[in-house]
């Protein structure tokens, strides 16, 4: 395990978890012990509702949710309610997700929904709010040699189907994910 992922803990959105690419960057990372994961299973269950709502309903998100559970059996925050009262995030669904990372003392919650976890509300926490491209960003040159190794083990497990190279960084480019996609450009021959 890195050396970083005692130091670094990071309470993962739903909305980072949902899409396919995004999760499997963040896991990839995970799995090479550059961060430690964590959430509840609040944000399990929103996650999995994504990822069908995401698949049109081709797929109801219990498989990918068994497998981030199996993955990191570590990762699920719990007795985090006792907290969630006490907060008065914009939107008060949101309560959990500050809740959960207070409860495991997490450094960042990684959401691309920052406009929901406003700095003045996080900062008594000692947690900021992060998107996911600049959290995926921060961890690849924090370690770019383990960074680049682990999306490159994530690119070699796609196999339906299978991503380049160039496909990665373009598919990372559409979704978003600009300064990793230049991290990737730029390391594209160890990718």
């Amino acid at each position: 395990m890195s050396r970083y992922a005692d130091r670094f803990t990071a309470l993962l959105d739903a909305c980072v978890l949902a899409g396919a690419l995004r999760r499997n960057m963040l896991l990839s990372l995970a799995e090479a012990g550059l961060f430690r994961p964590r959430w509840s299973n609040r944000v399990l269950d929103e996650t999995q509702r994504a990822i069908a709502r995401i698949t049109k309903g081709d797929t109801d998100g219990s498989r990918q949710r068994a497998a981030i559970n199996a993955a990191f059996p570590e990762a699920m925050v719990t007795g985090y309610e006792i907290f969630e009262g006490r907060l008065a995030l914009p939107d008060p669904d949101d309560n959990h997700v500050l809740a959960a990372a207070i409860a495991t003392s997490a450094s960042v919650i990684v959401t691309d929904n920052l406009a929901d976890f406003p700095p003045e509300a996080l900062a008594p926490h000692a947690i900021q709010a992060i998107s996911a491209d600049d959290f995926i960003a921060d961890i690849i040159e924090l370690d770019p040699s383990e960074a680049i190794l682990a999306l490159r083990r994530m690119r070699e497990r796609f196999r339906n189907p299978a991503l380049n190279v160039a496909a990665l960084i373009h598919k990372s480019e559409a979704q978003g994910l600009l300064q990793v996609a230049t991290f990737m450009d730029e390391y594209q021959s160890s990718l």
